[in-house]
């Protein structure tokens, strides 16, 4: 009834107008145009079928559509508290643009979280804080094997692709990386030239498609990735076995955002998907993987390799274990990705309910290469959701030596989290291949920024480790990290978990990891452990003929000052040098 009344209030403002317009002046014309126009709509809308809101409320209905598009700005400019954002907080997104641009990042009048909500995690300080270390602090990557060891910087940018990334934002990052001495991992998109146009050091990543050394039938090409190796810039290699936020998926670079130097990049065609699958075809157990760690050290002619991935079983990491006891071959890292990690898309049901989160993966893969006596071998990365100095800090104490950031760092090329990275219309021109948005992104301003960012963010995780009365990341330990377990409560990390002694698995192993122990097998990937009761399945459905692919959603300018590099010598969170003490005279 309701659609019927709007249709009818519509054709009777219309006869209104237009017996009006025939009176009257010629503005009125006008108004009979748009009078007409809307019942136009109004009866386009009753008769389609596709929307049912509006064929109950014509015209009127689309208002929800005009709603909905605007939702994500009304949330996050209105809505949101300064803690409540996601995927990261305002607060969280503040600090990063503030210090990206040398700005102040302070904050007044005390915080604003919860410090009495089960999870609430806080750093111990000393009494007798230190002095903070002049020099940045490096971690040596290379195990003894590899013959190129390279000294990484705490921080360091993660894994994206040019590709999921514009050519301008790769630009700015490599040249921020380049201004600071941190490490630029190019994402499994392949080595592009503009990983190498402002000399930053490299750690190229080799995913499941082997982009930029595959061969015509997508397999790994050895001659090619040996050539490419070889580049003075590459300092590392990283086998991505998974990614966090969609673990056992595999990726896609949509068609509609590879462009002829893409396409050229990654070795695939124009005009189709481009494809990450699931899993590697050049290995398939624990140790064909351990094999492939060291074809690819000698390839490179010694440079640290090691792999990333998501932790999925225990036993599957354990398998590594023995593989890397049986075969003699370790890798010079291993990168743990949490499940909070980003990603330009994946389905929300990944995102939401598939990986372990960062802490519980990165204290696992800590605790069993420490019972298999393997961890003194070994280097751990943390990547995942890591922005500001207490997350790299909190992350060295969980068992990390060094983390990487991926949006932290798109946040200080420019990002402001519209969550339009899969669409190809990334409003400030950081995740698209779109030329007129991707302009908008200045390359000189927004590397300064990256190396602003990265530069007194590392250098407040200095700040904070010197607050807790030491002076490198060797001296810290379990107890400096606390977490609230229930409301009168709180516990540190050394007494939330069973850590295992060193070698404590090849001897004796007990608190529950002798099962997984037991079951973990070099030569075979997976739970095999059978279940105590039936677990038939009914067979899996035909597939159904006529079907066809879901079709994708294929991928503005914000106006900015220049921004300057830092003070080489910064001492403030906003970049300038503290005062020099002036005496007087007494």
């Amino acid at each position: 009834m309701v659609r019927f009344l709007i249709i009818a209030l519509l054709s009777l403002l219309g006869f209104i107008t237009v017996v009006a317009a025939s009176f009257g002046r010629d503005g009125w014309w006008a108004i009979a145009a748009l009078a007409l126009l809307l019942l136009g709509l109004g009866i386009h809308d009753v008769i389609q079928t596709k929307h049912a809101i509006l064929r109950n409320f014509p015209v009127l209905g689309r208002m929800r559509f005009l709603f909905e598009s605007i939702r994500p700005e009304i949330q996050q400019y209105f809505i949101e508290r300064n803690t409540d954002g996601r995927p990261f907080d305002r607060d969280t997104r503040s600090l990063v643009y503030a210090r990206a641009k040398g700005a102040d990042s302070h904050k007044a009048f005390g915080t604003e979280r919860d410090v009495n909500v089960v999870g609430y995690e806080f750093l111990l300080h000393s009494t007798a804080p230190v002095p903070v270390s002049g020099e940045q602090h490096r971690v040596r990557i290379g195990g003894p094997d590899c013959t190129q060891p390279y000294e990484m910087s705490l921080m360091n940018v993660s894994s994206m692709s040019f590709g999921a990334l514009s050519k301008n934002a790769v630009l700015a990052m490599n040249k921020g990386a380049a201004m600071g001495g941190f490490v630029q991992e190019t994402g499994e998109g392949g080595l592009a030239q503009y990983h190498l146009e402002h000399g930053a050091d490299l750690f190229w990543e080799i995913g499941s498609g082997y982009f930029g050394c595959r061969d015509a039938e997508g397999n790994f090409d050895p001659e090619v990735f040996a050539q490419k190796a070889a580049n003075e810039h590459v300092k590392g290699i990283t086998i991505k076995l998974s990614q966090g936020a969609k673990p056992g998926l595999g990726g896609v670079l949509p068609a509609a955002k590879i462009t002829q130097e893409i396409a050229e990049t990654r070795g695939v065609p124009m005009g189709v998907d481009c494809i990450s699958p699931a899993s590697h075809s050049a290995f398939s157990t624990p140790r064909e993987l351990m094999e492939f760690v060291a074809r690819l050290r000698e390839l490179s002619g010694g440079k640290p390799i090691g792999y990333k991935f998501c932790v999925g079983s225990r036993t599957d990491v354990l398998a590594m274990c023995k593989a890397m006891i049986e075969t003699g071959v370790t890798p010079d890292f291993i990168t743990i990705d949490g499940s909070e990690g980003g990603t330009g898309a994946a389905p929300l049901e990944y995102e939401d309910h598939v990986g372990t989160p960062l802490t519980e993966g990165l204290m696992l893969v800590h605790n069993a290469l420490v019972g298999s006596g393997l961890r003194g071998r070994i280097r751990l990365g943390a990547a995942g959701k890591i922005a500001t100095g207490s997350d790299v800090v909190k992350r060295l104490i969980q068992g990390a030596d060094f983390t990487f950031s991926a949006r932290a760092m798109m946040m200080a090329t420019g990002c402001i989290q519209a969550q339009k990275c899969h669409t190809n219309r990334c409003p400030v021109g950081v995740a698209t291949q779109d030329p007129r948005l991707m302009r908008a992104l200045d390359v000189t301003d927004k590397g300064n920024r990256v190396y602003n960012y990265h530069k007194l963010t590392v250098q407040e995780a200095a700040q904070l480790m010197a607050s807790m009365g030491v002076g490198a990341p060797g001296q810290l330990n379990l107890r400096m990290l606390r977490r609230r377990i229930d409301q009168f409560t709180t516990r540190s990390y050394a007494g939330l978990h069973n850590w295992l002694a060193p070698g404590e698995l090849l001897d004796n192993p007990k608190r529950g990891w002798a099962m997984d122990w037991e079951e973990a097998d070099s030569g075979t990937f997976g739970e095999h452990v059978p279940l105590l009761w039936s677990n038939d399945r009914e067979p899996a459905p035909a597939a159904v003929a006529g079907t066809v692919p879901t079709r994708r959603v294929e991928p503005k300018d914000s106006t900015h000052h220049t921004v300057a590099p830092v003070h080489p010598n910064a001492e403030r969170p906003e970049g300038r040098p503290a005062p020099k003490a002036t005496h007087k005279a007494g």
